[in-house]
């Protein structure tokens, strides 16, 4: 059986197999969806309160702002003083170490009352407290200004100013009022840091203990409310005091629920709310297109868009990264509509935008942007077959999507100062990043099989390869692939199929002569090489067109909605003149029909009708011997109701009004073509020479 359109059922095996692909991309999206439980109240400071009456139903504080707390905690801190314990041996250790080291240094020019100086230095640095470098940085850091500095018998408090770190008890040996007496190069000499060691050691345990008390006597509350204690009414403005208030209200509700309840009935929700949204999509597939159903790269294409853009809101929400209109959103129904169909694009985009705004917090205004933005952009590419119908998609929906954010924010806001100009930026590089929709297309053509228009135009230029050899080699064929081109595309564009599908379709779809072009009749100069063939042999090269075109196409990587055109353009038909010669020839010989019946599958998609139905018309339109209005009807009406007699059209989506429609676009399309020209007026001989002579110099 052919492959290509062959129309098919859904077994089991398909069916649970997008079950289960259905099923892995509901998990996929509930999965990146955030999960902080989210309030049935939504307010913002500054705007009214849009629900009813909120009475208190329990007593509870109002408790501070995370800006006051965090002031308040700050301010506390101020008093912190971390613990150090002194080791008192240090000291004892280091100027006996010194004084033993000494006679080494006089040996070495060291003066004897240099002795006496470090030793007081030593005693004034361990008595003040040395601590490690890494302790002094984070006091210094946290900006501490004492400490407090502890032995087995007492507590002492001790400014940071007056305690040393290695290097300032280092610079310390230099301080000195006497310069001339104590040499700077001397007491370098001495190896001074040596002797330099910490005695203070930090104490987390203590200095925890103490911020704790500083932090536990700051109060989180200011106030009480009671219970039914009227909170706020509708149309109330939000000032900061009611902010505080709900926040408090809606963080105690909370607090007095089971965590684990509420995360289990949150993801609950976020399940049941995804798969009606899947459900109702599918609905519409099972009612409208089921024939996207039947195909793996449609559910595939559908389902990837369907989950990458709530993926990626979600994620933008929990990272708390720019904001969700930076997304292009209008990609997803620009791909539908160029590979599918507008009513499916628009669906889907809806689709993907209310799964987008389970996610979001303010959910309106985005919904009714996106989907006016969704709308904008399905209509302006009704046709997509230049590049710059997408830069004019993008420059119109910005335009659009700013226009009515700002007609929403004029609703609710009467100053102009308060509107959020960043929403606004976002919305202009979401234009931009819709330009990104054009290489995209081109991969998604690669990745799920489609062929956008673009593509189909790029393919009906004459001037590719396969499309020249064509006319050098058979030129015949060629003209009789655009005259066909022609003729369909005009049915195309009458009965609302795909006109440019149709053109290129028509263009390729004898592409197979290629090979054997001399026993065409469209291309013979009076000479007929079947004359010199079998009945059988002549019908089995004709036929071999199809096949010698799919290879062709193969060949020269033509997508598989154009091989679909040149596998059925002549259905399951045969070629019947070579089929009636044989019988008249042989009536009382059985006749294997399979030898003159070309391979098929009959046409499965309107387009295709259209295009068997023009190429019959057309070449036989030749063979006629006067065209005249009478002999070009009858002969569209006896090729279409005998294709229609065959059977050729039970397979496909083709109405009986479009192809009454269709045979009177191909009437009036021939007349048109083979018109009866003008018969030019002859020369009157009675009239003399002189006024002859006239009238042929004025020709």
């Amino acid at each position: 059986m052919n492959k290509f359109n062959e129309k098919k059922n859904l077994n089991a095996r398909d069916i649970f197999y997008r079950i289960c692909v259905g099923i892995a991309a509901i998990l996929l999206v509930v999965y990146f969806m955030p999960r902080e439980g989210r309030s049935a109240y939504q307010f913002d400071l500054g705007r009214p309160w849009r629900y009813s009456q909120l009475i208190a139903t329990f007593d509870f504080p109002i408790y501070k702002s995370d800006n006051v707390i965090q002031k308040e905690q700050d301010s506390v801190m101020k008093l912190f003083e971390p613990y150090f314990e002194i080791n008192q041996s240090v000291k004892e250790e280091q100027i006996a170490r010194f004084r033993k080291d000494f006679t080494q240094m006089e040996k070495n020019g060291i003066p004897y009352y240099y002795k006496g100086y470090i030793e007081q230095k030593l005693h004034i640095l361990y008595e003040k407290g040395i601590v490690q470098p890494d302790d002094y940085n984070r006091l210094t850091e946290d900006s501490i200004n004492a400490i407090r500095i502890f032995t087995a018998n007492q507590s002492v408090i001790r400014p940071i100013k007056e305690i040393y770190s290695h290097k300032s008890a280092y610079k310390f040996f230099f301080e000195t009022d006497d310069t001339t007496r104590y040499d700077r190069l001397k007491l370098q000499k001495c190896n001074l840091d040596r002797y330099i060691v910490s005695n203070l050691l930090f104490d987390q345990k203590k200095s925890e203990e103490q911020k704790k008390d500083l932090l536990n006597s700051i109060s989180y509350a200011s106030g009480m409310v009671m219970s039914g204690q009227k909170i706020i009414d509708r149309g109330d403005i939000v000032t900061q005091n009611t902010y505080n208030i709900l926040a408090s209200y809606l963080k105690e509700s909370q607090q007095r629920i089971d965590s684990s309840k509420q995360d289990a009935y949150l993801l609950f929700g976020q399940i049941l709310c995804v798969t009606m949204i899947f459900s109702c999509m599918m609905l519409y597939f099972s009612l409208f297109r089921k024939d996207y159903l039947e195909k793996g790269k449609s559910v595939l294409l559908l389902l990837t868009l369907v989950v990458i853009f709530p993926i990626l809101s979600s994620v933008l929400v929990t990272q708390n990264l720019f904001s969700v209109y930076l997304i292009p959103f209008t990609m997803a129904p620009i791909f539908i509509r160029v590979f599918m169909d507008s009513r499916t694009a628009f669906v889907m985009h809806a689709i993907i935008i209310l799964l987008c705004a389970v996610s979001l917090k303010y959910p309106y205004e985005f919904v009714a942007t996106q989907l006016v933005a969704g709308m904008v952009a399905i209509y302006s590419l009704r046709e997509l077959s230049q590049r710059s119908q997408l830069l004019r998609t993008a420059l119109i929906v910005t335009v659009t999507s700013l226009a009515f954010y700002f007609s929403l924010d004029m609703m609710h806001e009467k100053d102009l100062n308060n509107l959020e100009y960043n929403i606004y930026i976002y919305l202009i590089i979401n234009g931009v990043l819709l330009l990104f929709a054009y290489p995209l297309m081109f991969l998604i053509e690669k990745l799920f099989g489609f062929t956008s228009n673009v593509t189909l135009v790029e393919l009906s230029n004459i001037n590719n390869e396969l499309m020249r050899r064509m006319s050098e080699v058979a030129p015949g064929t060629f003209q009789h692939s655009m005259q066909v081109a022609n003729l369909a595309t005009e049915v195309a564009n009458k009965i609302n199929a795909k006109g440019q599908l149709v053109r290129t379709g028509a263009m390729y779809h004898d592409i197979g002569k290629i090979k054997n072009p001399a026993y065409f009749t469209e291309n013979q100069n009076g000479v007929n090489p079947h004359d010199q063939l079998s009945l059988i042999e002549s019908a089995r090269i004709i036929i071999n067109h199809i096949p010698d075109g799919m290879k062709l196409a193969d060949k020269y990587n033509l997508p598989e909605v154009i091989k679909g055109f040149i596998a059925t353009h002549h259905g399951k038909g045969k070629t019947k003149y070579f089929y009636i010669s044989y019988k008249n020839k042989y009536p009382d010989e059985e006749i294997d029909e399979s030898l003159f019946t070309y391979p098929g599958p009959n046409p499965q998609t309107k387009e295709q009708a259209i295009l068997m139905m023009a190429d019959a018309v057309e070449a036989s339109s030749r063979s006629l011997k006067d065209y005249t209005e009478e002999s070009i009807s009858n002969l569209v009406d006896a090729i279409i109701d005998a294709q229609i007699m065959d059977g050729a059209f039970t397979n496909c989506p083709i109405t009986f009004q479009d192809i009454t429609t269709a045979k009177e676009v191909f009437k009036e399309k021939l007349k048109t073509i083979y018109h009866t020209r003008i018969s030019y007026p002859e020369l009157n001989k009675k009239e003399d020479s002189n006024e002859k002579g006239n009238k042929e110099a004025t020709h």
